[in-house]
């Protein structure tokens, strides 16, 4: 596709999101009131909390949703887009809409109090398909990482072969001459055999006609009824061929039945031409890339080197004129602002006084301190087990200040400023502008120029006031408090002379940090769900839209990791099979990330004793630091905090209970860094202890009909090569209880490399694949009723709970009040 017609998408995308934003903005400054009267609430209506919560929790979903659908319209224009500027700004609104996305599904949580939120009027009325709401991975955090991936991932492999793991260069087996001889001769023999029986067959149905013809002499009279009847049968068998061939392609249509693999190779060849297209503009990107950043190396240093010295001149002489007007006025020498300040764009903010730029970049300042302070505010916590009262803040309606709002509405002004009526006829091709690059550094030389100057400036005024004999002591002391109270206690280092390479060969050779196969979240099959589900049982689409949010956005972007809440570890609990272990994997395939496995049966035996453990603790913290996007594995989690060992278990699973909270505590706001742990049997643990560790839990409950029957469909016409037509209905509904991983397994277990090879001529029957199901156990209905017992003891069932019995108590009070009043009027 064209540059224009990428450009059109973005042009479309950002009056979108213009709209969307100022609505959103007028949301944030009204109170849950106003927001029910503008929803067309009357005072009777907002006095039932259970109405006032429907509607803003339908406000809130309406948000949710737009912001996803033009997230993935940008997400599309930034992996296509060529122009190394334009590219910048998208980027900026991309992760400011993809953390404005998580604020909203936070909130959500808040009022549904459910990990998953659902409402069929908001997506009937905005005509969205569960394709259209389900929020992609963007793609920039793997390509715009791919070398430092690459590299690191040859480091393990030369790891590896260092210790003998792998084999560098695989030997192929060889053989001998008289070995190869009998081979040919085998293999010959057997050709020579066919043959034969060929050229008897063929003897033999000459004798045999031979002896027909003898015989259908007599029977001329009736060839005319022979022909009629094989015309009969002939006809009969191509109209039956047309309906059948009808049939399917109108269930390939709809989707029912797999395609043909001619129908797949021709698809194929198709997305491999557009595949090549595509990675055509990868290059050119990268061109671009390359050309901008050299370009903007060589205009800084132009800049610095021609109007340096004349800058430095300029703003010295204006500060030193404030200077002396402020003394004749005042008859006293003013105080400098600090840095933190301003410094002397501070002095020149006033109206009047200087350009707008100093004024916009003055105003940028303040609204970044803001943003600080709400960001130490415990308002956008991503801990549930901060606030588990549903009443407080009024039941979670009042939504939570926004920190990606400001920095969304800055990019919008900077696109209508720059690129709204730009006129780009000129520059076909959409390299980089050299006008605004330009300009661009100029400002940013100017305000180095200008803290240099500033410091030189605030020396030269200490000097002026020790020279009239008013020494400020008042803000040397300030700022010796204010360094005194920023002092924090920094850990102790125990391999400070160590270099980070040392390190990771260390963690690997030792087993912590462990190589995992490359998973996409796609392959963790099944839709998304748009209507309400019984109980907690998510479809496997939401599990995925989940895990996006929590887990592979904050990882994947710097930007979007300090302006969304914070959650540094996720609890994934489901049965045998559910995929929590390729849940995992997909999540560090995503983001490039690095593995470390701290599950008790792999540290079992590695650095003993208690120095050992703290050594352990300090090198995975380190080294995750270092290696940002991390995610420390834990398999097994309910295993260090149950409260009786089995005798059979040798991996002391113990030995973490007290130090694994201080290291989910010690993963600092502005580390990239995610616990994750997986279990299938949570209720053995101690709920308190499993509580303070994990921030959230995810259940992964057994599939149902429809994923079950996606997961047939697309695993085996993997396995199978589109060869088999088995009804997956029927497989689905036979089925029922087992998980996607049990069905996978049943398909490598009767798809054998010879079985396949055997699918044209003998076809795959429902028997061979039952056969070996019925040899797995399901999950039963007394497994999944323990797991949703145990759910409703986690921080968010239980307030969920507490709130259902609200709304419980409420309605048989309305059930008991309208029988008095019908039995009063009975009366009457």
């Amino acid at each position: 596709m064209s540059n224009n017609y990428y450009n059109e998408i973005w042009h479309l995308s950002q009056h979108e999101l213009e709209l969307l934003a100022i609505e959103d903005f007028q949301r944030q400054n009204q109170d849950v009131e106003t927001t029910i009267a503008a929803q067309g609430g009357t005072d009777a209506v907002a006095s039932d909390e259970s109405t006032r919560k429907a509607i803003v929790q339908a406000t809130t979903y309406e948000f949710y949703l737009k912001y996803i659908c033009i997230a993935n319209r940008l997400e599309e224009v930034y992996d296509k887009m060529i122009q190394p500027q334009k590219r910048q700004l998208i980027r900026n609104i991309l992760n400011g809409c993809l953390g404005r996305i998580i604020e909203l599904k936070h909130d959500l949580v808040n009022i549904d109090l459910m990990e998953f939120s659902y409402n069929d009027a908001v997506v009937e009325r905005l005509k969205l398909t569960p394709i259209d709401t389900e929020l992609r991975v963007p793609r920039y955090f793997l390509r715009e990482r791919r070398r430092e991936i690459e590299q690191r991932n040859k480091t393990m492999h030369d790891i590896l072969v260092k210790l003998g793991w792998v084999e560098e260069n695989p030997v192929v087996e060889q053989i001998t001459e008289i070995e190869a001889i009998r081979l040919i001769q085998m293999h010959e023999r057997a050709r020579q055999g066919r043959l034969r029986a060929h050229f008897m067959k063929e003897i033999r149905m000459l004798k045999e006609k031979g002896k027909n013809e003898e015989k259908d002499k007599d029977r001329n009279d009736a060839g005319l009824l022979a022909a009629m009847k094989i015309q009969k049968m002939w006809r009969g068998h191509t109209d039956r061929r047309k309906t059948r061939r009808r049939k399917l392609d109108e269930m390939i249509l709809i989707g029912m039945v797999p395609p043909p693999p001619s129908v797949l190779k021709a698809r194929a060849e198709k997305v491999e031409k557009l595949n090549e297209i595509y990675e055509r503009r990868y290059v050119t990107q990268e061109a671009f890339q390359e050309s901008y950043e050299s370009t903007l190396d060589r205009v800084r240093e132009e800049i610095t080197t021609k109007h340096g010295p004349s800058m430095t001149e300029d703003i010295a002489d204006e500060i030193r004129a404030w200077i002396k007007d402020c003394y004749d006025k005042t008859g006293k020498l003013p105080e400098f602002p600090t840095e933190d300040q301003g410094g002397s764009l501070h002095i020149f903010s006033r109206p009047g006084t200087e350009s707008e730029v100093s004024r916009s970049s003055a105003r940028s300042s303040k609204e970044s301190r803001k943003t600080k302070d709400k960001s130490k505010s415990p308002a956008r916590s991503g801990d549930l087990n901060v606030n588990e009262n549903p009443d407080e803040e009024g039941g979670g309606l009042q939504p939570a200040q926004s920190m990606c709002l400001p920095d969304i509405r800055a990019e919008i002004e900077r696109f209508n400023e720059v690129w709204r009526e730009k006129d780009e006829s000129g520059n076909m091709r959409q390299s980089h502008y050299y006008d605004m690059i330009y300009a661009e550094k100029y400002d940013e030389v100017e305000k180095e120029f200008r803290r240099v100057v500033d410091d030189v400036m605030r020396q030269e005024l200490e000097l002026l006031q020790t020279a009239i004999g008013k020494k400020a002591k008042k803000n040397n002391k300030k700022a010796r408090r204010s360094g005194k109270k920023s002092k924090k206690k920094k850990e102790k280092d125990l391999t400070p002379d160590r270099t980070t390479e040392s390190l990771y060969e260390e963690l690997v050779t030792n087993g912590i940090i462990r190589k995992y196969p490359e998973t996409k979240l796609s392959q963790f099959l099944g839709d998304k769900a748009l209507t309400a589900r019984d109980g907690i049982k998510p479809s496997p689409g939401d599990i995925r839209q989940i895990l996006t949010e929590y887990c592979i956005l904050p990882l994947g972007s710097e930007q979007i990791h300090n302006s969304c809440p914070l959650i540094r570890s996720i609890l994934l609990v489901g049965p045998k099979g559910s995929g929590k272990k390729s849940l995992l994997h997909a999540i560090c395939t995503e983001v490039g990330a690095v593995l470390f496995d701290l599950t008790p049966a792999n540290i079992v035996g590695k650095y003993p004793g208690k120095s050992g453990l703290i050594m352990l603790i300090h090198l995975v913290l380190k080294v995750s630091r270092l290696l940002q996007p991390a995610v420390i594995y834990m398999g097994d989690a309910e295993k260090p905090f149950m409260k009786k060992i089995p005798k059979t278990d040798r991996t002391d699973p113990k030995r973490l209970k007290k130090d694994l909270p201080k290291l989910i505590r010690n993963i600092a706001p502005e580390d990239r860094v995610l616990f994750i742990g997986t279990s299938n049997l949570p209720w053995e643990a101690d709920q308190k202890l499993l509580q303070q560790t994990y921030n959230r839990f995810i259940y992964i409950p057994r599939p149902d009909y429809g994923a079950l029957s996606h997961a047939w469909k697309t695993l085996l016409c993997e396995y199978s090569g589109g060869l088999s037509n088995l009804d997956c209905s029927v497989m689905a509904k036979i089925s029922d209880g087992y998980t996607i991983g049990a069905v996978n397994a049943c398909l490598k277990e009767v798809l054998t490399c010879k079985r396949k090879l055997q699918l044209r001529s003998q076809p795959l029957t429902h028997a061979e694949l039952i056969n070996v199901l019925c040899t797995r156990d399901p999950v039963y209905r007394e497994e999944e009723e323990a797991y949703e017992s145990w759910w409703t003891k986690t921080p968010l069932g239980r307030r969920r709970q507490k709130l259902l019995e609200i709304e419980e108590e409420a309605r048989l009070e309305e059930q008991a009040l309208a029988a008095k009043q019908g039995n009063g009027k009975k009366k009457v």
